[in-house]
């Protein structure tokens, strides 16, 4: 994703770059382990639910990138040359690229997974299965590390006429139509595809007349407001984090991309906001998630101190839920568990 910004004078960057980097990290790492705590604490089925799954599954891809890939990325701004070799060269840009499709995919899931919970409601306990959820999870991995082998093969430590003692981490291809075809290829199925299949879902799941199938109730209008805009939120966080770095791959490829002060500053704020995405979904959990604020109480704080949650009204034949930190619905009984609160 990156190359060496090699200069003879080092500017602002050197320093604000790896503190902006350094503040994603800290704050990512500390957000996604509280949600990964959070959903790992509740023992009930609901911890379980696929919704939650596939939240634990983009706190991992997030948790991985920040541990893996952002400390070495810094480096990039305030060292003269890669210092690492060839292999975390390979790993680190390759991993880039994995947690960035594992990221969108899981998002993709978490679409169609809301989907089928509300307007095919009568189907999905059958479709919306812990193992159906599980098997999504491996072939998001799968697929993402099958996508993103191209990004590790043509990541080549060498030098640079204008520094030949200095080592550096370039992308090298010998074909050109290759490399082409490659960045559309991600483009499409890591950031355009998905995007229209994630907004079909949301558009079928608020449209009243799509859900042939389901009762609509309206505390469950209320819950799902919430999980409606959180579930928005996290996806058009992502879409605007990476936007400008997809549209610097396509520039580069394309177009005369120019190598003038506003174009580095630009790649630098494309470096921040794809990076920083990995921070920005425990903050929207903590900002708009009602459930994700009690289950944060009731993990930390001893659960004596608290009066068990209300007991909720359950009417037959409602099953507008997908049982996560949004919105659920359920048994009384399970209502007034800790798992309530996922």
């Amino acid at each position: 994703m990156d190359t060496n910004h090699t200069t003879d004078s080092f500017g602002p960057e050197v320093v604000i770059v790896p503190v902006i980097f350094g503040c994603i990290f800290f704050v990512g790492i500390i957000g996604n382990t509280l949600v990964m705590v959070v959903i790992g604490k509740i023992k009930s089925r609901r911890s379980r639910s696929t919704t939650n799954i596939f939240i634990l599954n983009l706190s991992i891809a997030d948790l991985s990138f920040l541990l893996f890939c952002v400390p070495f990325q810094a480096t990039i701004y305030s060292l003269p040359e890669w210092i690492f070799g060839a292999f975390l060269c390979k790993f680190v840009h390759y991993f880039v690229m994995v947690s960035m499709l594992v990221s969108i995919f899981t998002l993709v899931a978490m679409s169609v997974d809301r989907y089928i919970a509300v307007v095919l409601s009568k189907k999905s306990p059958c479709i919306r299965s812990r193992r159906n959820a599980l098997i999504g999870v491996c072939v998001i991995w799968m697929l993402s590390f099958i996508f993103a082998v191209p990004a590790a093969q043509h990541q080549i430590l060498t030098d640079h006429p204008s520094a030949p003692n200095s080592t550096f981490c370039w992308e090298i291809w010998t074909e050109r139509v290759a490399k082409h075809t490659y960045k559309v290829t991600i483009l499409v199925t890591g950031y355009l595809l998905p995007l229209v299949l994630i907004t079909f879902s949301d558009i079928s799941v608020n449209c009243p007349w799509t859900r042939l199938d389901s009762d609509i109730f309206s505390e469950s209008e209320r819950l799902e407001s919430e999980s409606t805009q959180t579930v928005l939120l996290v996806v058009a966080a992502f879409l605007i984090c990476w936007m400008p770095h997809h549209i610097i791959a396509m520039w580069v490829e394309f177009g005369q991309f120019p190598l003038n002060d506003a174009s580095f500053a630009f790649r630098i704020i494309s470096h921040c906001l794809a990076y920083g995405n990995s921070c920005v979904n425990p903050i929207l959990y903590a900002f708009l998630s009602e459930n994700f604020r009690k289950a944060c109480k009731q993990v930390f704080t001893c659960c004596f101190f608290y009066s068990p949650p209300p007991m909720e009204k359950v009417v037959t034949g409602a099953f507008i839920n997908t049982d996560s930190f949004f919105f659920e619905s359920g048994t009384s009984q399970e209502s007034q568990s800790l798992g309530t609160c996922l």
